[in-house]
């Protein structure tokens, strides 16, 4: 059987995590909610080794300063040469309340994507940060007969 390469994956550094992280703007951010886990998507900003974004009232900010520790998610990928990146930082989230430090975040140039009111800002201090890059697999490489075979209707 010919069986194709598995391509290289290369875990990285802490400082290469955060460079890819500055790559972009938008994340997943990863809580706990009551006997499940929950998914929102984030505008965030690195800042001095933490995450910050900004959020209004609702579940996404509860949960995210609850007890539970949080984790948030970004990727990308280079469509000219393929290869592609993901970095997960876990940690614990945070209302970053004093003046002098809301001040300082609003000059982080924070945008988030939908309107209204987001006068929280939480800084999410990472106890945890890890990344990989690789190249994007071609489908051919992975593309099987079974991908070709018959389905059953829906019933």
């Amino acid at each position: 059987m010919n069986h194709p390469s598995t391509p290289d994956i290369e875990v990285l550094s802490s400082e290469q995590c955060w460079e890819q992280l500055r790559k972009v703007s938008v994340g997943r951010l990863a809580v706990w909610a009551e006997d499940h886990p929950d998914i929102f998507p984030l505008n965030y900003v690195v800042d001095h080794g933490t995450i910050v974004f900004r959020s209004g009232e609702g579940t996404k900010l509860d949960l995210a300063l609850a007890e539970a520790p949080v984790a948030l998610e970004a990727d990308g990928v280079n469509a000219d040469t393929g290869v592609a990146w993901s970095v997960v930082v876990k940690g614990q989230a945070e209302t970053i309340r004093s003046a002098e430090d809301v001040l300082d975040t609003v000059g982080l140039l924070l945008f988030p994507w939908q309107s209204g009111h987001k006068d929280h800002f939480v800084r999410i201090v990472p106890t945890s940060i890890t990344g990989r890059r690789f190249t994007v697999t071609p489908p051919a490489t992975w593309w099987s007969s079974l991908n070709q075979a018959p389905r059953a209707g829906m019933e």
